[in-house]
């Protein structure tokens, strides 16, 4: 479970009736459509209530400014991976944990090169202490569901460390697809070098 301190970012609040939950996910929409257009330094609450057509109060009533505006958009963008883990877990254990990586790493790096905000939300996360702690903790709680998936797959690695191999495994992967898609980079040579990488990581590991 999350432990909320001064330096987590959070919304105000989170809908609970449909009507409000409209217009959380429209704020949410702009503001990711609005952050790949301009980058974060260009980035205001202003523009994204007027891009979704409502009173910058309502903005605010959710969000307190555009750097938790950009920590729940990294939430957001954690789901889609998270679904993922699911859906391997419910595979177990009839895939091996080089099959787990490889196909991971894949869909992971099809969101990546699919969804260019991904990019601009991961570099607006990095701007401050507050927002890099709050995604630290995003971070953290995706490697602990790697970790979980791992645990049938590397029965001989003890789960304080499977722990931190979870949360190296997200860390590595978010930075190393961050540097795939860079102008002049190949996206399909740094995902070959990734899951070497990681692959190698963990046979040091689990042996």
């Amino acid at each position: 479970m999350r432990a909320v301190t001064a330096q987590i970012l959070e919304p105000r609040r989170r809908p609970t009736q449909e009507r409000s939950r409209v217009k959380f996910d429209q704020l949410l929409a702009e503001s990711r459509a609005l952050l790949l257009e301009v980058g974060f330094e260009s980035f205001t609450c202003e523009e994204v209530a007027h891009r979704a057509g409502l009173p910058i109060g309502t903005l605010y009533q959710f969000f307190a400014n555009k750097y938790v505006i950009v920590c729940e958009l990294d939430r957001q963008d954690a789901v889609a991976v998270r679904e993922e883990l699911a859906s391997f877990a419910e595979q177990l254990p009839t895939l091996d944990w080089l099959r787990f990586l490889d196909r991971l790493i894949d869909h992971i790096a099809a969101l990546w090169v699919a969804d260019p905000s991904r990019r601009a939300v991961w570099h607006a996360v990095q701007s401050t202490p507050a927002t890099r702690a709050t995604a630290a903790v995003t971070e953290r709680e995706l490697g602990a569901e790697v970790a979980r998936v791992l645990a049938p797959l590397t029965p001989g690695t003890p789960r304080v460390r499977r722990k931190i191999i979870g949360e190296v495994i997200v860390h590595v992967v978010y930075s190393m697809l961050n540097f795939s898609i860079r102008d002049g980079q190949e996206h399909a040579e740094a995902v070959i070098e990734l899951k070497r990488m990681l692959a190698a990581y963990l046979l040091s590991a689990e042996s």
